[in-house]
């Protein structure tokens, strides 16, 4: 007789996850995902990302809008699972993540305890981390802290983004749940306690006024957090033009050069309609990328087509 598994999962970063389960020929017997929502500019109802892909593999699909209702709780009973597994979903209470006999595993993008939160790639990126990767742990009372099961690590190169490294990060992720899986319907799993170490970096939720850049920090610092921030939700900044309207934008990709100047913080120099560059502290900052609010991502040089930059200046 198989050993069953409920899924719970929201993101394309689950979907990767739950692919390479049904993949691996393990038995998910159900998907839990968020209720759809309204999304967009219309406003359209739209599934999650996990509920296309289960649809699309014929799965049962849960989808509670309060995980401790009772209709959910039984019919999550009903499904008689041996393993829960967890990638990017919500905060589960006890009464579900107690339910199977094996309990209840959680992939996160981080090495734990390092980044325990909602947005573990981001912070990893924009704290200039040259290391990061993906953690099995199973869930107890505390977000975050249960006992590791699995690690593995990637390396952060210098021009990564959090595209890139959530990319990388769900396909060894995908591979490591695969493996934790297999070993706790084993009985082989083995865990071990989270090391505290000295200092904790945290990586809460970002909301739309943490990604203000502030010119005022270290060059290296701010194209760090550009890139942590590449390209959702994005960092944002804000000119003013020559007729005191304010340009509000989105920056996706830059470069930094390190560079002696004594010119201000925040001065803006452009050369031959290709080039845009902020002086900051210890250098300048290239903008490689960007998207005017309201407008579609284009590329410096095309930016600078569109507009007469000589009489703006950036807002800091």
């Amino acid at each position: 007789m198989s050993q069953r598994i409920v899924f719970m999962g929201t993101p394309d970063f689950a979907v990767t996850i739950l692919q390479a389960l049904i993949e691996a020929k393990l038995d998910v017997a159900a998907v839990v995902t968020v209720p759809d929502r309204q999304s967009g500019r219309g406003l359209k109802v739209t599934p999650s990302p996990v509920k296309i892909y289960a649809q699309e593999q014929g799965l049962p699909i849960l989808q509670p809008e309060k995980l401790r209702d009772e209709t959910f709780l039984g019919q999550l009973r009903a499904i008689n699972a041996d393993l829960f597994i967890v990638v990017a979903f919500r905060m589960l209470p006890q009464v579900v993540w107690a339910m199977p006999r094996l309990g209840t595993f959680n992939l996160h993008a981080s090495l734990l305890p390092q980044y325990r939160g909602a947005a573990p790639i981001n912070w990893a990126i924009i704290n200039g981390e040259k290391e990061t990767g993906v953690t099995t742990f199973m869930l107890n009372e505390r977000i975050d802290e249960g006992s590791i099961i699995m690690q593995r690590s990637i390396a952060i190169g210098e021009e990564d983004n959090a595209e890139t490294v959530h990319d990388r990060l769900a396909e060894i992720g995908a591979e490591l749940t695969v493996e934790t899986a297999r070993a706790i319907l084993a009985g082989s799993a083995k865990t071990q306690p989270q090391r505290e170490s000295a200092e904790l970096k945290p990586a809460p939720k970002i909301f739309k006024q943490d990604c203000v850049i502030d010119w005022s920090k270290d060059g290296k610092e701010i194209h760090n957090f550009i890139r942590g921030l590449s390209p959702y939700p994005a960092a944002t900044t804000t000119f003013t033009n020559g007729k005191g309207e304010s340009i509000g934008m989105k920056i996706f990709d830059t470069r930094f050069e390190g560079k002696e100047h004594k010119k201000p913080v925040g001065s803006i120099e452009s050369d031959n309609k290709k080039s845009l560059k902020i002086l900051v502290k210890g250098g300048f900052i290239e903008i490689l990328s960007l998207q005017v609010n309201g407008k579609r991502k284009i590329t410096i040089d095309e930016f600078l087509r569109g507009y007469n930059i000589t009489d703006w200046r950036l807002d800091i």
